[in-house]
This record gives structure tokens, C-alpha cells and sequence, in this order.
């Protein structure tokens, strides 16, 4: 792709995640969109359709951004693991402004309800290939904790990082290991 392109949908998006930490997304224009980012509407109009694409535009660059980073290790994707959870607290440290405005803005619960997906889909492959006991219904069992997990994660984002990434990430494999969610492994990083 055009290095112009490139370069102009970055400040479109980097002026359109600026007005989500400023405002709710319902508020948002596209002139202001357009102001913020030195472009013109039509140039906006050009590379989205309207405010809704380029949020979701927005949410599939930074929800593929951060699985990229912590999914894969050595080309071979992970399942839920405390190496897994320490570097997408770390990514999620580092880039915190980007995912606290996506997670915090009220208008825009895509991008957890994506998280929740990923977070299910690996909790329920962790809880087939584990030997946990059944008397609870696996549906229930994964809603709860998926649940807790993004809370846990919204949280600790939106508190401003009151704890280090990996304190954190090994704290939450702890409580998963204490209450028998995932098997206690001696090798578990």
C-alpha cells in the first residue's frame, strides 16, 4: 500500500482515538475527525465510510495488534497460558492509552465483547484438554471466568496500572490454579 495511504489513515485514526478519550463516541463528528487529523471530510469519506467503519476499522487494528503480539510465540499460537496472560498485560501496559479509550468509552462495547470471544474460545479448548472435574456446566464455568478476566483486565486498565503487568498476570494464574480452573502445571509459563 502508498506510504500517503498509510500515513493518512494513521492520523485518521490516531485523531479518531484522541476524540474517544475525549468524548463519548455517539459525539464524535467526522469534521472534527478531519480537524484533528489535518485532512479534508472528503479525504476521511475516502478511506471510510462513515464514523461506524472507522470504528470498526479502529477496533480490528488494535484487537489484531494486541492478539498478535501475545497469541503467538514462535509462530505457534497459544492457548491460555501465564506467559500468554504476562505479555498481554505487558502489551496492554504499554500501549495503555489506546486500550483504556477503547475499553472505557461507553459507546463502544465491540472491543471487549471481542475480547470475551478470544478469552472464551481459549478457556473452553484449556478446559477440554484438562482433567478439572465436571459438576458444573462448562457454559457457566466459562462465562464466569470469562467474565472475571476481562473485568479483571478492564480494571486494572482503567485504574490507571495500579499493579505491574507481570504481578498481575501471575496473580490471576495463581487464583486460576487455586480455584481449579486450569490444572496446577510445574511448568505452566
Amino acid at each position: 500500500m502508498d506510504r500517503r495511504i498509510l500515513k493518512t489513515q494513521k492520523a485518521i485514526i490516531g485523531a479518531f482515538i484522541q476524540l474517544l478519550a475525549e468524548k463519548e463516541f455517539e459525539d464524535i463528528t467526522i469534521n472534527e475527525i478531519s480537524d484533528r487529523a489535518d485532512v479534508s471530510r472528503g479525504t476521511v469519506y475516502l478511506h471510510y465510510i462513515d464514523k461506524f467503519d472507522l470504528l470498526d476499522k479502529c477496533i480490528d487494528i488494535y484487537f489484531k495488534k494486541l492478539f498478535e503480539s501475545c497469541m503467538t510465540l514462535n509462530g505457534t499460537t497459544l492457548l491460555l497460558s501465564k506467559s500468554f496472560m504476562i505479555r498481554t498485560f505487558e502489551y496492554l501496559e504499554e500501549h495503555a492509552f489506546i486500550y483504556t479509550t477503547l475499553l472505557v468509552n461507553k459507546g463502544i462495547p465491540t472491543f471487549r465483547n471481542l475480547m470475551m470471544d478470544v478469552i472464551l474460545g481459549n478457556l473452553s479448548e484449556v478446559i477440554d484438554a484438562s482433567s478439572i472435574k465436571r459438576d458444573i456446566n462448562k457454559e457457566v464455568t466459562l462465562q464466569f471466568l470469562a467474565s472475571a478476566i476481562v473485568g479483571l483486565l478492564e480494571w486494572w486498565i482503567i485504574k490507571s496500572i495500579p499493579i505491574p503487568a507481570k504481578d498481575i498476570a501471575e496473580q490471576l494464574w495463581s487464583l486460576l490454579e487455586r480455584f481449579q480452573v486450569i490444572p496446577h502445571l510445574p511448568d505452566s509459563n
